[in-house]
């Protein structure tokens, strides 16, 4: 479900869950355990990766529809604490987002330093990536609002959060939602080699102006008006979203 490859200073942390890395309590819980384990294992920089053609699509929804509220409330405290732990990382973390990033799988890339992404070799059929949350009838809570407007500011994240818009990678790039594009083959090795660059770097000075810089983002979780997981669970109750969900269900069986 996630393999841990090093190379050399770096853990790459590669979501490895058939078919699409779909994000379910137990991935969610692993993925956060890694991310908050690896400075303590000599770790330097993380790289986040999917497989090619798809980062991750997001949340599980079958499988989180089978829960009760007790259980998700867990799973949502997991899923932000992931991106806390995301957020505030005392090493640096690059998404290598080789494919398709819809919902939950752009959320986790938003919370990171930095995001390289994959041009689709079919022009016909690009990559996209967006926080498409309303489309399936989920909100999208402050605190990745607030991850989304540091990235492509206020406006336009209003913009793309309240359609619930999916962009191609060239516009992705375009609007600042990623930082760069590569062919597959190559994000994994660009986004290390972007690591190793800033690693490269007098190491205290770097992460001390690093921290700074991300203190808006890290204090993000230190709010409580900026998240509260038990309302965002209920909400999951709600009629109108769970109505959109079983559909979104539904459609996915017929294929």
């Amino acid at each position: 479900m996630l393999e841990v490859i090093r190379h050399d200073a770096i853990a790459e942390l590669r979501m490895a869950r058939p078919p699409v890395n779909a994000l379910d309590a137990e991935l969610v819980r692993t993925l956060r355990a890694a991310v908050e384990a690896a400075p303590a294992q000599g770790a330097r920089g993380i790289v986040l990766s999917g497989r090619p053609g798809m980062f991750s699509a997001g949340l599980d929804v079958p499988s989180l529809l089978q829960l009760n509220l007790e259980q998700l409330t867990a799973f949502w405290q997991d899923f932000f604490g992931l991106c806390a732990s995301l957020a505030s990382s005392p090493i640096p973390v690059v998404a290598a987002i080789g494919g398709h990033s819809p919902a939950g799988g752009a959320v986790l890339s938003i919370f990171c330093d930095y995001r390289v992404m994959a041009r689709s070799p079919d022009p016909a059929k690009p990559f996209r990536i967006g926080l498409n949350e309303v489309q399936v009838g989920l909100s999208v809570p402050e605190c990745i609002q607030c991850a989304l407007r540091r990235l492509v500011g206020p406006y336009r994240a209003e913009r793309l959060m309240v359609a619930g818009a999916m962009l191609d990678s060239e516009q992705a790039l375009a609007v600042g939602l990623v930082d760069e594009l590569t062919e597959v083959d190559n994000v994994g090795p660009r986004a290390l080699q972007w690591l190793q660059g800033l690693l490269a770097l007098p190491p205290q000075a770097m992460s001390t102006t690093r921290l700074l810089a991300r203190s808006d983002i890290i204090g993000i979780f230190a709010d409580p008006s900026k998240l509260s997981v038990v309302e965002f669970a209920d909400a999951w109750f709600g009629a109108e979203t769970q109505a959109t969900l079983k559909a979104l269900v539904a459609k996915l069986k017929k294929g």
